[in-house]
């Protein structure tokens, strides 16, 4: 046992091995405070009568006399955690401002707080905050059902970030400077066998580190949702910093929406105990934020004065060092080749360090084919250099890395000769710092999704940035020193930038986000509280396929299948092909769980073959992976061949030219789903791998499609007479993408996963559909009712007909069913009542008597979109 002893020179010290510990806390005069000023003011009655549970002292004791009252300065306390980052943590911008931050949060519940890049606001504010008393676990009683039961609430703060790369880095950033590196808790034990305890965690997608005694949780904010649905009071948290909130994800959106309910709600779940939120961002429009936060009602338009007082908003000074902009003087033809040029002018031109640091580049590029394209460039040129110049390491980082290939970008480069190149999209924008930056390369553009939902449709281009953005890319290069930005565009072109970027929930599909709206309770989604609310055409869409995908049962409720879905880290159709392949009926999940891993592990696993002599080369090895009836069971075919590789799957995936990084994160993909699914009862634990490989029959290749088709029914397209595939839902002309394995073929019918605009109408991840295969007709609604409303619209005049709702969903006239007049018509999907005409006289086929369009049915030519256009002439 490591022996205890006092400092030999300074008697405020406790030395324990190799650690130091500041007895500062315990051995200064306390000093007598009131203690109600110690209380937020506006805690329920039920707050003073919890119980509190002290913190282990293995975790720093809680200092007391923080009273607002209290004469001790919060900062002029010595800081906990690893000594050797003090110095840096006390040069932050943010270490001055700890003070005020606590002040605020004893008196407040939300906190805005707009810290410029680099002021240290993503790693100091949970520091500043878990020591706090309000911060301590608490037992509590709260009602549960007709009694009551005692509960734990809080003693965790949780960190939300936008992206799991930054969840991550930050969560071991953190955990170092507060002496429990994440690195030594690999195995869960110390040196002296017992359990060791962490203060900082995090918790991403198929990622989870949190260590015994937690206080300190880093998350990305779908996690968080997932959290929501388990616990809607968020117990465990005393307080939620919501990170990064101006990149207006889907995510932490429905995240600010969640929150405000509960700060501005009963608290009697939570015991009376309040939870803090604080905002954080650099470039957040803080009146709005405040407003959203303030208003009790979002129809009210004016903040109601009581709640007003509950919203606190702080701006800290940020970044530490100048940066330089350097714009180009005319527009630049090719961003590739102007890439390269600045690059190595800087590495030939630049010192490789200075007082200050290392001097490394960081170049912004629009995604991982543009990344690897110009690794490979700089590589190759690198190579020819003068071998008296440096080396040049480069290191990618894009969202579809594994965790530790992007951990890789923020490690010290190996060799003091040699300068670091991190070419990253824009996930390096905000929250992490990349050490050694001191030049950015902008290149001005990344690429956005757009949701069409008339077309239903998205679309991945890559467009220009906004003026935030620029911003917040400038700012990495001025960290750890002076630094310069390059930007490959004009300051004219600057100025033309939008001011900020449109927020994602009004570009996206939001299936997703109303089925944790409907996973919540939340009936009408249209009232639930948005800082942007969507169009209400994207709502009745994504209504309309839950209902189709039986996640919402004709009253509009979320359905015991609906409320499965929702418990996947994968969207709603994967979801609901991964229910259906583990119906007895079909029994094939683990082939469901191996193709959807392959799908969702990135841009594509397979490399693009652009010459000849390398599609010669790999021919015969792809051949063994290719399968006639599309890329679903090709997928599935390389995920069991290389889980049946015993020797180096390595050297498998190269020499079949398959991305290395997107098979091992697919890998670790299929590891969790498989987990998921045994925990919930879904499947055995399946045995170990490597299994020998079994080719999959024509009969189960058919149930495959079965169950995908129960997803992705909508997702369907006929041959037409002049060869090009027309869609059912939409009447759109579409073309096989090059990268899929029918590309060229002509099939009766596809369904397709993906249908994205690039550089024309693409489908991609293809399965072909003969009419002997059957399944789609079991997929689709057998049935619809005459006539529904539709309340969430505001309008009670607001009526869609049978014609109408099948036109909504893009099916010919033909395709939608008459309904027999021996049924009783339900609700449906819960956004209104049906009125039942009485029994149906009408043959089959024939439009509805009551439709509000005079013109007839479409006929076998006519597509519904244009029968309204010549109604409406």
């Amino acid at each position: 046992m490591a022996k205890k002893r006092k400092g030999d020179d300074d008697p405020g010290v406790l030395r324990i091995g190799n650690k130091t510990i500041s007895l500062d806390g315990y051995l200064c005069k306390k000093t007598k405070t009131d203690t109600s000023s110690s209380a937020p003011n506006n805690e329920d009655p039920n707050h003073q009568q919890s119980t509190l549970v002290p913190l282990p002292h293995s975790l720093n004791s809680i200092p007391r006399g923080e009273g607002e009252g209290s004469a001790r300065s919060a900062h002029s306390r010595p800081p906990a955690g690893d000594p050797q980052y003090f110095s840096a943590r006390q040069a932050l911008p943010l270490w001055t401002r700890q003070d005020d931050i606590r002040r605020i949060l004893r008196q407040k519940d939300v906190l805005i707080l707009v810290g410029e890049t680099g002021s240290g606001k993503s790693t100091q504010v949970p520091q500043f905050l878990y020591q706090e008393r309000w911060c301590q676990k608490r037992r509590v009683k709260v009602k549960a059902g007709e009694g009551v039961q005692e509960v734990s609430v809080g003693g965790m703060i949780a960190i939300t970030q936008p992206r799991r790369v930054a969840a991550t880095t930050l969560a071991h950033r953190v955990s170092r400077e507060a002496g429990t590196p994440l690195d030594g808790q690999k195995e869960g034990e110390s040196s002296n066998g017992r359990v060791s305890k962490g203060l900082v965690g995090y918790s991403v997608r198929f990622d989870h580190r949190v260590p015994p005694g937690t206080r300190i949780k880093f998350l990305t904010e779908g996690m968080l949702l997932q959290e929501l649905l388990r616990d809607p009071h968020l117990r465990q948290y005393s307080a939620i910093i919501v990170d990064e909130i101006h990149e207006r994800s889907v995510d932490v959106d429905l995240l600010s929406g969640f929150l405000k309910q509960i700060i501005s709600g009963n608290k009697a779940g939570r015991g009376g105990i309040p939870l803090k939120v604080v905002i954080m961002s650099a470039t957040a429009n803080v009146e709005s934020i405040k407003r959203f936060f303030s208003e009790t009602k979002p129809e009210n338009p004016a903040p109601a004065p009581t709640s007003e007082t509950s919203v606190e908003s702080l701006q800290v000074e940020g970044r530490q060092f100048p940066v330089d902009i350097v714009h180009t003087p005319k527009p630049v033809p090719d961003i590739q080749e102007t890439l390269l040029k600045t690059i190595f002018k800087l590495h030939t031109e630049e010192a490789l360090s200075d007082r200050h640091g290392r001097k490394d580049i960081l170049a912004f590029l629009t995604g991982q084919e543009e990344i690897e394209s110009a690794q490979r460039l700089i590589e190759e040129y690198a190579s020819t250099l003068d071998p008296k110049l440096p080396k040049i390491k480069v290191f990618p980082l894009f969202g579809q890395l594994s965790i530790e290939a992007q951990h890789e970008a923020f490690q010290p480069v190996k060799g003091s000769f040699t300068r670091k190149v991190v070419l990253a999209t824009n996930i390096a924008e905000t929250s992490v710092t990349v050490p050694g930056v001191r030049y950015v390369i902008d290149c001005g553009k990344s690429k956005v999704k757009q949701f069409r939902p008339r077309l239903g449709m998205e679309s991945l281009l890559a467009k220009p940035i906004s003026q935030s953005s620029a911003v917040q890319r400038a700012g990495r290069a001025g960290r750890e020193g002076p630094g310069k930005c390059f930007r490959l565009y004009t300051k004219e072109t600057y100025e033309t930038l939008p001011k900020t970027d449109l927020p994602e929930i009004l570009r996206t599909d939001i299936l997703s986000a109303i089925l944790t709206m409907k996973a919540k309770g939340i009936d009408d989604v249209l009232s639930f509280p948005l800082m942007d609310p969507p169009e209400v055409e994207s709502v009745e869409k994504a209504l309309l396929h839950l209902h189709i995908l039986g996640a919402l049962g004709d009253d509009g409720s979320i359905t015991e299948t609906g409320r499965k879905m929702v418990a996947f880290p994968v969207t709603p159709p994967y979801a609901r092909v991964l229910l259906a392949a583990a119906d007895h009926k079909y029994d094939c999940l683990l082939e469901a769980i191996d193709i959807i891993s392959c799908i969702t592990a990135g841009e594509d696993i397979f490399l693009q073959l652009r010459s000849e002599e390398t599609k010669e080369e790999v021919e015969e090895y792809r051949k063994e992976l290719s399968r006639r009836e599309g890329d679903l069971l090709t997928y599935l075919t390389t995920m069991q061949l290389y889980a049946a590789e015993n020797a180096d799957r390595v050297q498998w995936c190269k020499n079949r030219k398959i991305n290395i990084r997107n098979m091992k994160q697919a890998w670790n993909i299929r590891k969790q789903l498989r987990g998921l699914c045994v925990r919930q009862g879904m499947m055995e634990q399946p045995l170990p791998d490597p299994q020998p490989f079994m080719p999959t029959s024509p009969d189960q290749a058919a149930v495959i499609l079965k169950c995908f088709l129960k997803g992705f029914a909508l997702k369907t397209a006929m041959l037409a007479p002049d060869n090009s595939y027309v869609t059912s839902h939409g009447k759109h002309i579409v073309a096989i993408h090059p990268s899929s394995v029918l590309h060229g073929q002509k099939k009766e019918a596809i369904m397709f996963l993906e249908h994205v605009y690039t550089q024309k109408n693409y489908a991609k991840k293809i399965r072909s559909v003969s009419s002997s295969t059957g399944g789609i007709s079991e997929s689709v609604p057998t049935q619809a009712p005459t006539r529904i409303l539709l309340p969430t619209l505001r309008d009670s005049s607001c009526q869609i007909s049978i014609y109408q709702t099948w036109d909504y969903l893009g099916f010919y006239w033909k395709s939608a069913p008459s309904l027999s007049h021996h049924e009783t018509i339900p609700p449906s999907l819960g956004l209104g009542h049906v009125h039942n005409k009485g029994p149906d006289t009408r043959p089959n086929g024939a439009p509805p008597t009551d439709l509000p369009l005079s013109a007839s049915p479409p006929g076998p030519q006519e597509t519904p979109r244009s029968r309204r256009a010549t109604a409406g002439r």
